[in-house]
């Protein structure tokens, strides 16, 4: 194994070079990854409570009968 043939290897396996990130960068990471977690949990949110209401409104047509 000569270091020539070793580094197209390396290339070869895709991959990439680790940066080495300070701590305030991997603080802001994390609070950009839980702001969007934060954002899905709130759609679904939305959502589920659509899916309440329409069964809210099916029981009141229910119980009127």
């Amino acid at each position: 194994m000569t270091p020539q043939k070793a580094a197209p290897a390396e290339q070869s396996s895709g991959r990439k070079p680790w940066i080495k990130k300070t701590p305030v960068e991997i603080v802001l990471e994390q609070i950009a990854k839980q702001e969007e977690r934060v954002g899905e949990m709130r759609e679904e949110l939305a959502h589920e409570e659509r899916e309440l209401a329409k069964l809210q409104q099916a029981r009141t047509v229910l119980e009127a009968q």
